[in-house]
């Protein structure tokens, strides 16, 4: 009895390895070619231009410094106010994504020029991080030297 059931055993065991490979086949639509192609050109687009009263502003990838973030609102711009007071000339901007508030500051083309900033901002502010976001391009300063 007992080479009766090894042998049924050996049977399925070797019915179980002849199993063939098989082929896959892919069916997809067709638009997601489309749509694949259309992010990868417009994720190399990168910079857009606004035209307002004051002049062009050209929006592309760049880099600040984040300096502060809290959830109470209050704290946040007194932490601005205190920035702009040591340095005015730097745009600071204020973003909320619940529950917290983001102070973030400048526009840099370079993470190399972000972080000349952080370095000369660390004995003052505590918790700072260099994000990469669009940015609004400072304008390029042409000497007439020639």
């Amino acid at each position: 009895m007992n080479t009766f059931y090894t042998l049924i055993i050996c049977c399925f065991s070797l019915a179980s390895f002849a199993q063939k490979r098989g082929v896959v086949t892919v069916v997809k639509d067709p638009l997601i070619d489309s749509l694949i192609k259309r992010r990868i050109e417009l994720s190399k687009k990168t910079t857009t231009v606004t035209i307002r009263k004051d002049g062009p502003i050209v929006s592309q990838m760049g880099y600040r410094v984040q300096i502060f973030y809290g959830s109470d609102r209050r704290e946040v711009f007194n932490e601005q106010q205190r920035f702009k007071s040591s340095y005015p000339k730097i745009n600071t901007y204020i973003t909320y994504k619940e529950p917290n508030y983001y102070l973030r500051a400048g526009d840099f083309r370079t993470r190399l020029e972000a972080q000349r900033m952080m370095n000369e901002l660390r004995p003052v502010f505590a918790t700072l991080f260099v994000i990469r976001e669009k940015i609004n391009a400072p304008s390029l300063e042409q000497s007439n030297d020639k």
